[in-house]
């Protein structure tokens, strides 16, 4: 037994919740708080906890379930289908737009990773409270592992896209490697924002309903159900709207994988140096979920 885990002065050892609990000072001087950090400087042990808790969370999403991960298929398959009948028999929006049927679903599922991965995470410590209280772990795999569950789906819900897309005359072409680097600054952009939106909701419960308002906002705002060059709403606004980073990674998904006569998310946006854009508010949500994150993790049994 080491002198940590004793009180001065007492031959007891402390309970486990208090060995995990975040000190406070005495009255009168500063705050300090001892608890777990949200990283924890182990790669490796980080890395494995999360991917522990998404397959465990993978498995019990279908535990018991006939249809198990068909389930999983019918939500983006159901919102393709209305859409898709809505917007080629009433509104016709996707008339001028090659293999649009491909285009909607590619979309769909990818817009519904993000969805997931953030929405999930946005209760996700709330959620293990008791875990959060008894054991020290890092904090950062909670949110971590609610995008990497999201990212199985997302990997499923591509192998069918692919399919469809080969049986509705897509040809491969090594622009399809470029896929991997999308999803990855796609998954990048979810847990950014899955950090930010988990360890906010902690103290501030009005962030569920916020986020709900805005990725709903989000979805119309981004080119998940028509194209960039099928607004015609002038340059402008086609500029303006390329400065979602989902936009650009939609628009250059649809030219690297279903049609190579699309504009290039650089076309779209006005030229490739307008990328820059995107990219940093990339980099600036993921900074800011990342030192958000880290700068609460210590507290966050204490403020739960």
């Amino acid at each position: 037994m080491s002198a940590a885990d004793t009180r001065p002065g007492h031959d007891l050892p402390l309970a486990p919740d208090e060995q995990t609990r975040p000190r406070r000072e005495v009255p009168g001087k500063l705050r300090t708080v001892a608890g777990p950090s949200a990283f924890d400087g182990d790669p490796r042990r980080f890395l494995h906890l999360a991917v522990t808790i998404a397959v465990n969370e993978f498995k019990l999403r279908f535990f018991g379930s006939a249809l198990g991960y068909l389930w999983q298929l019918m939500r983006p398959l159901l919102l393709f289908g209305v859409l898709y009948f809505v917007f080629t028999q009433f509104v016709r929006l996707g008339s001028g737009v090659a293999f649009y049927p491909v285009v909607l679903l590619m979309n769909i599922v990818l817009f519904t990773f993000f969805a997931e991965g953030t929405g999930g995470s946005v209760a996700s410590v709330v959620d293990r409270e008791g875990l959060v209280r008894k054991v020290q772990f890092p904090r950062m795999a909670i949110p971590v592992s609610v995008v990497l569950t999201a990212s199985f789906n997302l990997a499923m819900n591509v192998i069918v896209v692919l399919l469809f897309a080969l049986a509705s005359g897509v040809t491969p072409r090594i622009t399809w490697l470029e896929a991997l680097p999308l999803l990855l600054l796609l998954a990048t952009v979810t847990t950014g924002v899955a950090m930010l939106l988990s360890a906010l909701y902690v103290r501030f419960r009005d962030v569920r309903p916020i986020w709900d308002v805005f990725a709903q906002a989000l979805f119309y705002a981004t080119p998940v159900i028509y194209t960039i060059d099928s607004l015609n709403r002038g340059r402008a606004l086609s500029h303006l709207m390329m400065l979602n980073p989902l936009a650009a990674i939609l628009e250059q998904m649809r030219y690297a994988v279903i049609d190579p006569d699309a504009p290039t998310a650089a076309a779209a946006a006005g030229g490739t140096a307008r990328l820059l854009v995107p990219l940093a508010i990339v980099g600036g949500v993921v900074a800011l979920g990342f030192w958000y994150f880290n700068r609460e993790a210590p507290r966050i049994a204490e403020d739960l």
